[in-house]
């Protein structure tokens, strides 16, 4: 399974990537899609909506489930991936590069205290 090194992952399967501005992508880990299936919807949050760590932000389904993405770190929304609505099945295809959203966090130092690659390769056990 893939677990990219240079990223951050919570719990809940959702992958952080810290980008030059400051803002983070988020986005679902290969195990997370693996584990829905063909993914057919994917409703997102709002630009400018004003998210909350570890609360529910958005939905993907998938023909044998729906589930929620949570957010990783307090912050709001700088950018949703229209790419990723328009053709859901593209976070089948290659999950890391399948980014949902970008926020901007409240605290930067909130994403260093997310799962490393390491500790969430054994969260998934």
């Amino acid at each position: 399974m893939n677990i990219p090194a240079e990223l951050k992952y919570t719990a809940s399967h959702e992958w952080v990537r810290v980008e030059a501005d400051g803002t983070i992508a988020v986005g679902i880990t290969e195990f997370a899609q693996d584990a829905l299936g063909d993914i057919v919807f994917v409703d997102l949050p709002k630009v400018g909506q004003a998210l909350i760590a570890g609360k529910d932000c958005a939905v993907i389904e998938s023909v044998k489930a729906a589930g929620d993405i949570y957010a990783p770190v307090t912050g709001e929304v700088v950018a949703v991936n229209d790419a990723v609505v328009d053709a859901p099945e593209s976070v089948n295809a290659d999950a890391f590069s399948a980014w949902l959203f970008k926020l901007k966090p409240a605290n930067a130092a909130d994403v260093d205290g997310l799962m490393s690659a390491e500790d969430y390769a054994k969260n998934i056990g």
